[in-house]
């Protein structure tokens, strides 16, 4: 059994929508706020905006979305309403970054239609991919994701130097352009059905009682999925105070300059990128916990690390940080395709919100948690208290007993047996 990539990098043009548009954003809105007159406060909460709108309505519409039953499929409505609407809003906040009410109007419209297709958008995955090929299509997603971040980087970078409306009108163009294809290359009533109707006795078997389980709500399960969400949320708790306060720590205890800081962090978020696909490969040959696991040991070491490395060469942080890299890239990719395989098809949605409550729960808290913390001890306990929250992920991770694919779909993916490909290439 294969994996049709060109159909998953299609499926991943949603989220390669989010990772541009917040790109651009994140560059442009700090610099708009802070010309109104706004207090670096105000500024954080207004940018703190699209982690709340994920932690309530992700949930919110990822759920209604595993109900939706129209000739456009389950996801796509959310994506044909959300995407357009998104590049709405979007393209009016240069144009309103004068006066605050406007521009907040403009940018909570943003964030609301964004939370509409959010969730869809990354339940589309699995509802295509055999469970087995989950870990390596996500690999693919968050490569479309990355991909986004550096197109955003290139084209803040060039076209805002010609004009501050440009970089908005091209993100938004890229946006239209992304449903259109979207719209004209995923069939998914059609696939749904298809998948239903190839698939072996085995899966389909696999597939009511994935049902049966989700209808009696398995305490093992459920335990399961309780602890993998802690544990998502504490090596977020961990990933986001580093993200926040990497230049500070750089500026105060490493002696470098906010733009070396800067370019030490994209280091780790390069190798993220790079090792995104290898990474669902790897969890396809020892599993996805032990991936995950794996990668927590070694991100605690780096951290751990990183507490000694004042004076140090700054080619040791470089690599320290592409270790980090790879390591993220081994727990970010395949967390969420064990979220997912502990329901069945009818509850991916609920799960991916559950998935993005906790994930941007811990986005919210953390900068507040370790601001008030460095406030206190100083910037040297940054990676002190990724550490301990590093310890606390490994620990509620291995509590975790569900997620993996079973062993008849190993089976298949290991022989080719099964349907070759879930996704074909007439969509």
């Amino acid at each position: 059994m294969k994996l049709n990539y060109k159909q998953t990098m299609l499926i991943g043009l949603g989220f390669f929508t989010v990772s541009v548009v917040w790109g651009i954003y994140n560059i442009a809105m700090p610099i708009y706020l802070d010309d109104i007159g706004l207090s670096g406060l105000a500024v954080g909460a207004v940018m703190t905006i699209d982690n709340i709108f994920a932690v309530v309505f992700l949930p919110v519409f990822g759920a209604p979305s595993d109900r939706t039953n129209t000739r456009y499929g389950r996801r796509m409505p959310y994506l044909l309403v959300g995407i357009p609407m998104s590049a709405l809003a979007f393209i009016l906040i240069p144009f309103l970054r004068a006066s605050l009410v406007p521009l907040m109007i403009a940018v909570v419209a943003m964030n609301f239609f964004m939370s509409i297709y959010r969730a869809p958008t990354v339940a589309l995955m699995p509802d295509f991919t055999p469970r087995q090929l989950r870990s390596k299509a996500n690999g693919v997603i968050n490569f479309m994701g990355g991909l986004g971040a550096v197109i955003a980087f290139l084209i803040g970078g060039f076209l805002f130097r010609l004009n501050e409306y440009l970089p908005f009108a091209v993100c938004s163009g890229i946006m239209m352009f992304t449903i259109i294809v979207m719209y004209l290359k995923i069939r998914e009533p059609r696939e749904i059905a298809r998948e239903k109707e190839d698939a072996p006795e085995g899966e389909a078997g696999e597939e009511k009682k994935d049902k049966d389980k989700d209808k009696d709500k398995d305490k093992g399960v459920i335990l399961s999925l309780i602890f993998l969400l802690l544990a998502i949320f504490f090596w977020f708790i961990a990933y986001n105070a580093v993200e926040t306060f990497f230049s500070t720590f750089g500026e105060k205890v490493l002696g470098v300059d906010k733009s070396q800081s800067s370019f030490m962090l994209s280091v780790f978020s390069a190798m993220l990128v790079i090792f995104s696909i290898p990474s669902g490969f790897i969890a396809s040959k020892i599993g996805r916990k032990n991936t995950i696991l794996i990668g927590i040991t070694i991100l605690f070491l780096v951290f751990v690390t990183m507490n000694f490395t004042i004076g140090m060469n700054p080619y040791i942080i470089y690599v320290l940080l592409a270790v980090g890299g790879i390591s993220w890239a081994l727990i970010n990719i395949n967390s969420y395709p064990m979220v997912v395989e502990m329901t069945s098809s009818k509850g991916i949605g609920k799960y991916t919100g559950y998935y993005y409550f906790f994930s941007m729960t811990a986005a919210i808290l953390s900068p507040i948690l370790f601001g008030f913390i460095k406030d206190l001890l100083g910037d040297r306990f940054l990676f002190i208290y990724s550490s301990i929250a590093m310890v606390l992920a490994f620990f509620f991770m291995m509590l975790v007993k569900h997620g993996e694919p079973d062993a008849r779909q190993k089976e298949a993916l290991q022989d080719g047996t099964g349907p070759d490909e879930i996704i074909s290439d007439e969509a």
